[in-house]
């Protein structure tokens, strides 16, 4: 074959563009492999199941899914709905209500989803008890978009929120939060649709991206070694 092609003579501002291509290429499919063990944690944490641990007992950076008790009460004066949140493709809302524990922790907890009524204007009614009570679910992050047009900020109560972070609902509850909510167990009394998954890019997903992050450095390397050969005579 390179007597075909002629004789092998890289060019050096093609090679250094090859090289580092491919360098890209391999670091973004190396990434993507490790986004996917980063999700086969995540699922094994939310797979594990077991006792919950007692939010007091909670030790700091407890994994994500851990499953907590905690016993306290929930505000029901002030509570948020996490617009665009969809179930089997039906608009509507996640409800996050506040809990204050015994000791004075407050914590936000995600009683589930439930759908708009006829207009968006038209709001689920969301109350609960607010008496003593323990709860149990499985601590998470607030979701967060990949990309989203900021809302003008809401008034009233219950509130429609679109993807707050924990401070910004903490400043409009006038008192710290912890840094996570709780997604409450699908068996708890006084919850919604609760079909809680691991969130994100599935791993085969992720996999799928290496792979063609992988090919992508392959396919220029080839590229590289053929136009790197040149016809007897032709001048670098």
């Amino acid at each position: 074959m390179p007597g075909r092609l002629g004789r092998f003579a890289p060019r050096p501002i093609p090679t250094v563009f090859a090289a580092v291509s491919i360098a890209l290429f391999v670091v973004l499919g190396n990434w993507q492999l490790g986004r996917a063990e980063e999700k086969r944690e995540l699922a094994g944490n939310f797979d594990a199941g077991g006792p919950p641990v007692d939010w007091k007992q909670l030790p700091p950076g407890a994994p994500r899914y851990q499953r907590v008790r905690l016993g306290g009460h929930y505000e029901p004066a002030h509570q948020f709905l996490l617009d665009n949140m969809s179930h089997e493709s039906v608009a509507g809302v996640q409800v996050l209500t506040p809990f204050f524990l015994d000791d004075g922790t407050a914590v936000i907890v995600n009683r589930g989803w439930l759908p708009f009524g006829a207009t968006r204007q038209d709001l689920p009614d969301v109350a609960v008890d607010g008496g003593r009570r323990t709860v149990v679910g499985r601590i998470d992050e607030l979701p967060r978009p990949g990309i989203w047009l900021k809302a003008p900020p809401a008034t009233g109560w219950p509130r429609l929120v679109q993807y707050p972070k924990m401070d910004e609902l903490a400043a409009a509850l006038g008192r710290k939060l912890a840094a996570r909510q709780v997604l409450l167990d699908p068996g708890v009394p006084d919850g919604y649709v609760r079909t809680w998954t691991v969130a994100g890019t599935s791993i085969d997903r992720h996999i799928g991206y290496a792979v063609q992050w992988f090919a992508f450095a392959a396919v220029a390397g080839a590229l590289w070694f053929v136009l790197s050969f040149r016809k007897t005579g032709e001048s670098t």
